[in-house]
């Protein structure tokens, strides 16, 4: 999961949660809105029409929202939540942040495999150090010293960084600055809220698998 990152300009765009009622940056939360039909949609890229309804980006918030019908509350209208609204979101959100760190490649901000990242981090300060969730501990805990105050992503499995990179499997991928990358980590952070973002230390050898 992303940690430290760009630091939040006082003019970013603050949206109020309707679970806990604070307001926060909308990098950090989500935007739904009502169907015509009153069915509450997810609006991850931010330009559906109609009034937003913003809820902190956790899976936790989310389940509350709807247990709580909170977002026939906020609409001050029937809202319709269905079935499944939360592995939907984590689901939707996942497929954004991949795509988001495809276009990293394909802006040529990424590299990866276990000596090509370390040999960038040797190289000087990047935006972001990723390590897949089911990659070695070891090789993780090897580069992670050399990233300095670089955001540390751990929320992607193999797969999904392999289909980033047009791969089978990807475990290290170390990112420069630059727009795209900013994008890898709103995304990687509202989807953090969503799943475990730990590595599970499976048998992965760091240095056979790019």
């Amino acid at each position: 999961m992303p940690r430290g990152g760009r630091k939040i300009d006082r003019d970013d765009p603050e949206r109020r949660c309707i679970v806990s009622g604070e307001s926060g940056v909308v990098d950090e939360m989500i935007r739904f809105v009502l169907s015509p039909d009153g069915v509450v949609t997810p609006d991850l890229a931010e330009k559906l029409p109609g009034r937003g309804i913003w809820v902190t980006s956790t899976r936790a918030a989310l389940e509350t929202a709807i247990s709580k019908r909170l977002f026939s509350r906020a609409a001050k209208a029937q809202a319709i939540v269905p079935d499944g609204m939360a592995d939907l979101v984590a689901e939707r959100l996942a497929l954004r942040a991949i795509d988001a760190v495809a276009m990293t490649r394909k802006a040529g901000l990424a590299v990866t495999g276990f000596e090509k990242v370390k040999a960038r981090l040797k190289k000087g300060p990047v935006g972001a150090l990723i390590g897949a969730r089911d990659g070695s501990e070891q090789g993780q805990a090897k580069l992670r010293p050399m990233a300095g105050e670089a955001d540390l992503i751990h929320c992607f499995d193999s797969a999904e960084l392999g289909l980033a990179f047009g791969r089978d499997f990807v475990i290290h991928a170390a990112l420069d600055r630059g727009g795209a990358t900013w994008r890898v980590l709103r995304e990687a952070k509202r989807l953090s809220g969503f799943r475990p973002c730990a590595a599970t230390h499976k048998e992965v050898d760091p240095d056979m698998i790019g």
